[in-house]
């Protein structure tokens, strides 16, 4: 159930709320792999969000596939899962050019800054992922 308080957050209609919903009732690309080209997690100390991105990343230094993982209220599940759509096939230099006004542009809805710290954890995730790859171009990591 969304509280009233999350309700209200939302300056979008309907069909917007419902979106948000369904990413984070159902979200796309949620689960891990025993082995990826690099894996990040990051959480948010004040709300307790946490999420771990997993790219494969190609020769071409492009992300050719991503899985999430980890717990959080909708506003940072719905982004994690809408991000990791958006993703598949970018460059990791055009993944790292991506706003909060390309996160609000998904979700698809204005933000107060309580619920975009929330929106942002994928991005701010996914970015330092991309960082730690070009940084130690790991490849393989493996999870038993």
């Amino acid at each position: 159930m969304v509280s009233e308080s999350m309700q209200k957050e939302f300056m979008g209609e309907g069909m917007y709320r419902e979106h948000i919903l369904d990413h984070y009732k159902h979200p796309r690309n949620f689960g891990v792999w025993k082995t990826c080209s690099v894996e990040h997690r990051e959480h948010n100390p004040v709300c307790g969000d946490q999420l771990s991105f997993q790219l494969k990343v190609d020769e071409q230094k492009r992300v050719s596939d991503v899985h999430f993982s980890g717990q959080g209220c909708a506003i940072s599940v719905a982004s994690a899962s809408l991000l990791s759509d958006e993703i598949k096939g970018k460059s990791l230099k055009e993944v790292q050019s991506m706003t909060r006004d390309d996160i609000q542009e998904l979700l698809g809805v204005e933000l107060g800054p309580v619920r975009l710290k929330c929106a942002m954890l994928s991005l701010d995730t996914v970015n330092n992922a991309c960082l730690i790859y070009q940084k130690y171009g790991k490849k393989d990591v493996h999870h038993g």
